[in-house]
């Protein structure tokens, strides 16, 4: 943050009489002029910085829809009571964030989305990775919601979906039939599927290549292992709410 240079007060030289009236501390303190007007010139300059900066790096927002970002993004933060809030979002805010605005409830899910918007893996979600995220969230080409998908349910970051991995993530989204006795079998088999369609190279694990190929083949593979993008409702709702005073201008 920009510091602000503070005024000391002015002190009286000995000898010097003051002014009747005007004895006291406060007439030995003279105000300064124009500081918090200089303050918010800064803020405004800064924040308009950011939107001409994310303007280019988030290419699927224009600057209005950049700068509603940053004021929805202040203003989630500004009602939070975390203590990572001074930076951005935390975990548990960025969670509620989803739940509220997309209807996510799959907590494993959730958080695989948290950590692929957290770039820097600071445990924290800046300004600048919440555009940039959101991007892709909302409206990302099928290139790069493919390259998201692959990285929410690697979930070890080795660069594979692994058997495991697969398993884990059909166990946790899909909901449990009280008929079935053992109901991992059934996500087993669903399992062995998954792999017999899109495990090319027969390795026993997805590769980026393969999930890729296989989303392309079938778009709706893209998230085959857990519902991990907003659905076209949600996020009709979630641009109109946001996005509404930028398209009036």
């Amino acid at each position: 943050m920009i510091k602000i240079a503070l005024c000391f007060a002015c002190v009286c030289p000995a000898g010097v009489t003051k002014r009747r009236g005007l004895a006291g501390p406060a007439a030995a303190r003279p105000r300064c002029q124009g500081s918090g007007d200089a303050a918010a010139m800064s803020r405004k300059r800064q924040r308009q910085q950011l939107a001409d900066s994310l303007g280019r790096s988030a290419k699927h927002f224009n600057k209005r829809e950049v700068e509603r970002l940053i004021k929805l993004f202040d203003t989630l933060v500004a009602e939070s009571s975390s203590r990572f809030a001074a930076a951005g979002f935390d975990r548990n805010m960025f969670r509620d964030t989803l739940h509220s605005a997309f209807g996510m409830t799959d907590d494993m899910i959730m958080d695989r989305v948290f950590r692929t918007f957290d770039r820097d893996n600071d445990s924290c979600i800046s300004v600048v990775e919440w555009v940039e995220g959101l991007s892709v969230f909302l409206r990302g080409t099928l290139e790069e919601r493919i390259k998201y998908c692959f990285e929410v349910y690697d979930l070890n970051g080795d660069g594979y979906i692994s058997r495991e991995e697969m398993f884990q993530m059909l166990k946790n989204s899909l909901l449990k039939q009280p008929s079935e006795e053992d109901p991992d079998e059934g996500i087993k088999d669903l399992v062995d599927i998954a792999l017999k369609k899109m495990d090319y190279d027969h390795d026993g694990k997805l590769s980026f290549m393969d999930f890729e190929k296989a989303v392309r083949d079938e778009n709706l593979l893209l998230e085959a292992f857990g519902p991990c993008l907003p659905d076209i409702k949600s996020s009709m709702a979630f641009e109109q709410k946001t996005f509404q005073e930028a398209y009036k201008l």
